[in-house]
C-alpha cells in the first residue's frame, strides 16, 4: 500500500515546493476528508487513494510552483471555476495562504464541501460558492485577480463565462492535459479580444501524463 505522507513529501521535493509541516499535513487532512465526503456525495470519479494522491493533489500541486512564480508571490483573489471536490482551489489556498481563493460551483453539495474543507481545515483564505460563473461580475460585487480552472470546458467557453469576474488587469490560469491546439486555435478564431500569452508544460510526479497550464488575459484595446 503506498505511504501517502511519503509520496506526498517526495512529490513536493521533485516539484521544488517548500511547504512546511502544518501545510503538508493540511493536504493529507483534505485528501482524507475528500475520501469520506466523496463516498455519499460522488465529488469526483477517482477513489483510489494512491491515484487520488497523484492524479489530483500532486496533478494541482504540479501549477504551485508556476503560479508563484508568475504573480511572484502577491497578495490576490483567485477564482477556481468548476472546482467540484476543490482541486486546485483547496490545494492552493494550503500552499499559498497569501492568495484568497474562491471555489465556484453550480452544485450545490460541491460549494458546501468546499465550505466544510475551509472550517475543517481551518483555512481562512477558503471559500464555496454555490453559483454559476456567468453571473459573477466584478462591477457589482467581487472581483478577481486571477480566475483558474482544472479540465473545466473549452478555452473559449471557460473565458466567455468568466470574464465578467475580472478584475482589471487581471488574467487565466487554465490547467489543461496534452497540448490544446485545437483549443488555442478555436479561441484564437472566435475570440479575438483574448491573448495567450504563455503555455508551460508542467511534470506531475508519478504521473506519465502530459499537463500544461494556458496563461490569458484579456487583449489590449486596439489603438484609434
Amino acid at each position: 500500500m503506498m505511504d501517502l505522507r511519503a509520496t506526498l513529501e517526495a512529490g513536493l521535493r521533485a516539484l521544488q515546493l517548500p511547504l512546511d509541516a502544518r501545510q503538508t499535513d493540511l493536504l493529507l487532512e483534505y485528501l482524507d476528508l475528500l475520501q469520506k465526503w466523496n463516498k455519499v456525495y460522488n465529488l469526483t470519479a477517482v477513489r483510489d487513494p494512491a491515484e487520488m494522491m497523484t492524479h489530483h493533489l500532486l496533478d494541482s500541486l504540479a501549477a504551485v510552483g508556476p503560479l508563484l512564480r508568475h504573480t511572484e508571490g502577491r497578495v490576490l483573489k483567485l477564482l477556481d471555476v468548476g472546482s467540484g471536490g476543490g482541486l486546485p482551489g483547496v490545494v492552493i489556498a494550503v500552499a499559498c495562504p497569501q492568495i484568497e481563493v474562491t471555489c465556484v460551483d453550480t452544485v450545490a453539495k460541491k460549494a458546501a464541501f468546499i465550505q466544510q474543507a475551509a472550517a475543517t481545515l481551518k483555512l481562512p483564505n477558503l471559500r464555496g460558492l454555490h453559483a454559476r460563473v456567468e453571473t459573477l461580475n466584478a462591477l457589482s460585487g467581487p472581483g478577481y485577480d486571477l480566475v483558474c480552472s482544472r479540465a473545466f470546458a473549452s478555452l473559449v467557453d471557460f473565458v466567455n463565462w468568466s470574464r465578467s469576474a475580472l478584475n482589471p488587469g487581471g488574467e487565466w490560469m487554465a490547467m489543461k492535459g496534452k497540448h490544446p491546439a485545437d483549443e488555442l486555435q478555436a479561441l484564437r478564431a472566435g475570440v479575438p479580444t483574448v491573448d495567450v500569452f504563455h503555455v508551460e508544460q508542467l511534470s506531475v510526479p508519478g504521473l506519465d501524463a502530459e499537463r500544461c497550464i494556458v496563461w490569458m488575459r484579456p487583449a489590449p484595446a486596439p489603438v484609434a
